[in-house]
């Protein structure tokens, strides 16, 4: 495996554990805020960015490369309401988007069209992602407060499906 597209995909294990991480810690505030449907919406997608990981740990051992299970940073522990914690969830999406479309250029840029053509799948996944994240703040802002809007949105919430959370990680 290029040792340049190695080392990017292994950044982008880290910033795929990370973000399990931190939408668990989302989850563990919104629980503990009497939140379950929001609780259960983060937990989902802590699971779902750690089928992400697991992909891509998959893909590099696969090719000959060597995946780094990375130590990552503590996740924030509070947070100042619901809507700042799709703030900063959106925030962080976009970031991850910049980094999976780094990736996207440095696959190119060595000539590795095999891990290109994999990396498709977070780019497709990225979009759902920040679209999601964008629909439900948009939501959050409507309610304004609201206490009868935010028990609706809640409950809303848990109802609502991840697409590919919990499954196991299937190998390439």
């Amino acid at each position: 495996m290029n040792p340049h597209v190695e080392s990017a995909l292994n950044d982008q294990v880290k910033k795929e554990a990370s973000s399990s991480q931190f939408y668990l810690a989302m989850a563990s505030w919104a629980e503990s805020n009497g939140l379950n449907g929001t609780a259960k919406f983060m937990y989902q997608h802590s699971d779902e960015e750690r089928f992400h990981m697991l992909k891509l740990i998959h893909f590099i051992n696969e090719r000959g490369g060597k995946a780094i299970i990375p130590l990552v940073e503590q996740a924030p522990k509070e947070f100042e309401n619901l809507e700042n914690v799709f703030e900063l969830l959106l925030a962080h999406e976009i970031r991850v988007t910049e980094s999976i479309n780094n990736l996207v250029d440095i696959c190119l840029q060595q000539k590795d069209y095999t891990t290109h053509n994999f990396v498709q799948w977070y780019v497709s996944e990225q979009l759902e992602e920040e679209a999601l994240a964008r629909t439900v703040l948009d939501k959050l802002r409507l309610i304004d407060g609201d206490k009868g809007g935010m028990y609706m949105f809640d409950r809303d919430l848990e109802s609502a499906s991840v697409g590919g959370a919990g499954q196991a990680p299937q190998k390439q």
